[in-house]
């Protein structure tokens, strides 16, 4: 059932594009009714506008906290166009409203600011999304703008056929509850506060926008895309480079987790989610140099992280080596004018920190979620368990491949030397075979170099393979039942080995 006269409501806090959509609406014989704040900014352009709480006769009240909640207000949105609803409308004295343009208070950026709980709470919006709720509810007669960018649209529809096609009022609707939904969201997850971040919530309330529609996915046919929380700037930059992939973005997290636990200057070279290269030295470009000098021929197409600003002489050591991505915190003029022939080479610029409190994978149709594998060096915890303690070269290669191991698929082994991995197994079924493999990348380098294993030895034979290789410390968490028989083997072939009393597993 039509009526002749048509109301739009506006109360927005971003003001963008607002008044060129107010005058294209009273050009096509729309009324405007609006709140306080926005009816002086259209007033202001010269728009003519009727104060919100003129219309139902009710001022803004509790400092402006209630203004349009309101029956008159719900029950022009929620009214059906049938003689039932509009007669009950027209009974009260109410009129149906079928526009509804709203954008809710920036809670997101008032607590990014750091304002008090007091002040965060006041940055609630509770009447924008009552009405966004309402308007998208009645979608079917209602057009519901949830976002500056539903103007011009709706705008072209309005001119030029007089009306909002009812799969266009459909998609605002969806896009209204979902700007909803996040809001609450955000609200939720920041009154829960520290107390849910030091644990697993009850409710898992996931934050994330599409941000980057990606190539495809791990393989060219699946679809990918990266989402994260959009009230955050991603916390990459993009310099230079194709765009980025699925399994390039897999492989930056890892690189960047991996490079991030050591001491700087340091470079780490993944590989399929897996480092196959990682070193410190006295500057960034011996690093880089050490780390490829670790496994060469995997590190072809990888992807190289730096834990300290790129500069001329390492983006220089990088010309020799085809990778699909660089990242570090910042770059010098000099570097990216050094890295600018690498067309296609992606050079991210890392923001921030990307570690979220909580790691999520799908399985099985649901979630598994778990905190981070934080870094952990509590060096007062570990125990050397054999006849010999490591010496003073042994125990920083131990702490060094310690804080690699944790990065690598398990099960996982790294063989390490004076800062500088040489070997590395990983993600095998068998933990002897990833020794074997360890061992087979660093052939002779083995001789005088470390072991770090991600998770206690089951059998005595890993031990084996390591020693007869020349390797002359082993550190691991500890706890097989076969214990007593590894850490004899240790002693028989003269090797220190060091217990962490911590696992970790990386699948």
């Amino acid at each position: 059932m039509a009526h002749s006269e048509r109301y739009a409501l506006l109360s927005v806090t971003d003001r963008t594009g607002l008044a060129a959509f107010a005058r294209g609406l009273v050009a096509l014989g729309w009324r405007l009714l609006a709140t306080r704040g926005t009816a002086q900014a259209l007033a202001a352009e010269g728009i003519p506008v009727t104060l919100l709480e003129e219309w139902t006769g009710l001022p803004e009240i509790l400092g402006g906290r209630v203004k349009t909640l309101h029956p008159a207000v719900h029950a022009g949105l929620l009214a059906r166009p049938t003689a039932e609803d509009m007669a009950e409308l027209a009974a009260r004295g109410w009129k149906p409203i079928d526009l509804v343009a709203v954008n809710l208070y920036a809670f997101e950026e008032a607590v990014a600011r750091g304002v008090s709980l007091e002040e965060a709470v006041e940055a609630i919006d509770v009447g924008g999304v009552a009405l966004l709720r309402a308007a998208a509810k009645n979608f079917a007669r209602v057009i519901v703008c949830s976002h500056p960018e539903d103007y011009p649209p709706v705008l072209e529809a309005l001119r030029e056929r007089g009306e909002v096609p009812f799969e266009m009022r459909r998609r605002l609707a969806a896009q209204a509850f979902q700007r909803a939904a996040l809001y609450d969201v955000a609200i939720a997850r920041f009154l829960a506060g520290a107390e849910e971040a030091e644990g697993l919530p009850e409710t898992l309330l996931l934050l994330a926008r599409r941000s980057l529609v990606l190539r495809y996915g791990e393989n060219p046919h699946q679809s990918g895309a990266f989402y994260h929380d959009p009230w955050r700037e991603l916390p990459f930059e993009t310099l230079q480079g194709k765009a980025l992939s699925y399994n390039n973005l897999l492989d930056l997290e890892a690189a960047w987790r991996a490079v991030q636990d050591l001491p700087a200057p340091a470079a780490v070279i993944v590989k399929h989610n897996n480092p196959c290269g990682a070193a410190v030295g006295e500057t960034l470009a011996e690093a880089f140099r050490r780390a490829l000098a670790a496994d060469p021929e995997s590190a072809y197409g990888g992807i190289v992280a730096f834990n300290q600003e790129v500069d001329a002489a390492t983006a220089e050591a990088l010309q020799g080596l085809f990778v699909e991505v660089i990242a570090a915190p910042d770059y010098r003029p000099e570097a990216l004018a050094r890295l600018a022939p690498k067309k296609a080479c992606r050079v991210i610029r890392m923001r921030r920190d990307p570690t979220a409190p909580w790691e999520i994978r799908s399985a099985l149709g649901g979630f598994l979620v778990q905190t981070p594998d934080r870094s952990s060096e509590d060096l007062g915890a570990w125990r050397v368990v054999t006849r010999r303690a490591p010496d003073p070269r042994e125990w920083a290669d131990l702490q060094f491949a310690w804080r690699v191991v944790r990065h690598v698929r398990s099960n996982a082994i790294v063989l390490a030397r004076s800062g500088q991995t040489v070997g590395i197994g990983a993600g095998q079924m068998s933990r002897v075979d990833a020794v074997r493999i360890a061992v087979g990348k660093a052939g002779e380098r083995a001789r005088g170099a470390v072991m770090a294993s991600d998770a206690f030895f089951p059998f005595p034979d890993g031990v084996e393979v390591a020693a007869a290789a020349g390797v002359t410390a082993v550190i691991q968490p500890g706890g097989s039942l076969r214990d007593p028989v590894v850490i004899e083997t240790a002693d028989r072939h003269g090797l220190a080995m060091v217990f962490t009393g911590t696992r970790h597993f990386r699948h």
